[in-house]
């Protein structure tokens, strides 16, 4: 991990617009840890593990990183992923648990980390933010609940089929109609929640079909709407 430093306007201005902080006052927003610039994450690195103490926030200001937890038999189950302009830790530094997920960096990042206290102290004194805090809450448990749902009443091809489309609706796709994302087999069938042979076979499987193209990590669709009716998907 590296010191990147930022002015001061353009961190600010990140911070105060693209993130859960937009609510923020002048004055509230001064005792930010802004001046000191973002912490620099390389590809594959750890940015905190489950079961430690974090007292903060940290905020994704650039990069992609995956948010999962790991088994007892050390697999890794991927809970989803964090963006520019989203937050994590803030369960455990509002609860005062332990970390209860681990997060790596899949590309490189730039974070920003809030102490707790600070953030403790603005959800006592802006409704705003704490408001916005709240809705990330039931926003994450509402996509806990779904997750629970499906491993219980969806057959891997569905599940595979629905990760295709929402890594598409939350990351987009680029200028070649690729999705703006590129995940292993592994981390795809971490997501799934089945083995890496299964989602090789699939992702052939839905190749052949011409539901997709695949081009080594990277995933262009071709048949949104029957990837969506596969899914079953409720949206």
């Amino acid at each position: 991990m590296e010191k990147k430093q930022y002015t001061g306007y353009n961190l600010r201005e990140f911070i105060s617009t693209s993130t859960v902080f937009k609510h923020l006052t002048e004055e509230e927003l001064d005792h930010l840890p802004l001046e000191q610039g973002t912490d620099s994450y390389k590809k594959s690195s750890l940015i905190y593990e489950e079961g430690v103490r974090i007292n903060g926030f940290f905020i994704v200001c650039k990069g992609i990183i995956k948010i999962f937890k790991t088994g007892f038999d050390g697999k890794d189950q991927i809970i989803r992923f964090a963006k520019p302009g989203d937050v994590m830790g803030f369960r455990s530094t509002i609860t005062g648990e332990l970390a209860c997920t681990s997060t790596k960096a899949i590309e490189e990042a730039e974070i920003v980390y809030v102490p707790g206290e600070m953030v403790k102290n603005l959800v006592k004194s802006n409704g705003n933010f704490a408001m916005d805090l709240l809705q990330i809450a039931c926003m994450e448990l509402g996509e806990a609940n779904d997750y629970i749902t499906d491993i219980a009443q969806k057959t891997v091809r569905e599940r595979l089929a629905e990760v295709i489309i929402q890594l598409k609706w939350t990351f987009d796709i680029d200028k070649d109609n690729f999705l703006q994302i590129s995940l292993t087999r592994e981390e795809l069938a971490n997501i799934v929640g089945t083995a890496t042979e299964s989602v090789i076979r699939l992702l052939s499987e839905f190749k052949q079909d011409k539901l997709i193209e695949i081009h080594g990590r990277r995933i262009k669709i071709l048949e949104e709407a029957k990837l969506i009716k596969m899914s079953n998907m409720h949206y």
